[in-house]
């Protein structure tokens, strides 16, 4: 039995790619969430990045679906671009998608996540921490149960999940069993079991990674690819499955500790 089954808590893994997804298997997670470019947020993978990713674990691999980094206002082109990759999402053989459009005044975008949603059917849909821009988390909760996802990602609208604990707790009561909501944004080992019993979730969602140096032999030290100086090329944040694998253990008992 693997770790996320002993535990009463399913723990999702953010992942780039298949050897993430493998390590997070591994580790005792139940779910993973495939992105690209997890440094700023995270946006929507290649098509063979999520084969890859299908074809290499047993869990359930969500897309995010996220055309560009920075807000979720989205033109139509943006929008039509989200679509289609929801369905090549789908045709991959993902079992779900992460996505979240609002509008100007920060409120939900009811019809156009609406019309991603019933694109992606019968895959889960999850709203993703566009969640935590909006004007008003209750109401935006309400908007999701009218729309009929099946679970929010949310650090409770804070720079993190153990500081939006208190809001996270008030979403859980008011989600009830019509929409899980499931903390995600600084989660670790040894903040994971309090953020659970304090909010009742009952997922969470996490990246576990590390940095891991490049085994690249020449370096050149004058040139930046993106990253804020040179070394920033020559290292990369992976999945670690011993980070998994702990989150998963501090998780374990947790169902037995009673009430928040």
């Amino acid at each position: 039995m693997s770790g996320s089954r002993a535990s009463a808590v399913l723990v999702e893994i953010a992942v780039e790619g298949a050897a993430g997804a493998r390590a997070a298997e591994s580790g005792g997670a139940g779910r993973v969430e495939l992105a690209s470019a997890l440094a700023v947020g995270g946006t929507t993978p290649s098509l063979g990045a999520i084969e890859e990713t299908v074809g290499a674990t047993r869990l359930e691999v969500v897309v995010l679906v996220r055309p560009r980094p920075g807000d979720f206002l989205y033109s139509s082109a943006e929008f039509e671009t989200m679509r289609r990759d929801v369905g090549h999402a789908k045709a991959a053989g993902a079992r779900g998608v992460a996505l979240g459009i609002l509008r100007a005044d920060g409120s939900v975008d009811e019809g156009r996540t609406r019309a991603l949603a019933d694109e992606a059917r019968p895959m889960s849909v999850t709203f993703h921490r566009a969640f935590d821009l909006t004007r008003d988390p209750v109401e935006s909760l309400d908007a999701l149960l009218r729309i009929g996802a099946d679970r929010v990602l949310t650090s409770g609208a804070a720079a993190s999940a153990f500081e939006g604990q208190a809001l996270l707790a008030k979403l859980v009561t008011r989600a009830a069993s019509r929409i899980v909501v499931m903390p995600g944004a600084g989660i670790e080992p040894n903040n994971a079991r309090e953020i659970v019993r304090k909010t009742g979730a009952r997922e969470i969602h996490l990246s576990a990674s590390v940095e891991e140096e490049s085994r690249m032999a020449f370096r050149n030290p004058r040139v930046t690819m993106g990253g804020r100086t040179a070394r920033d090329e020559y290292a990369a944040r992976v999945t670690s499955e011993e980070r998994v694998r702990a989150v998963v253990a501090a998780l374990k008992s947790v169902a037995g500790d009673g009430a928040r």
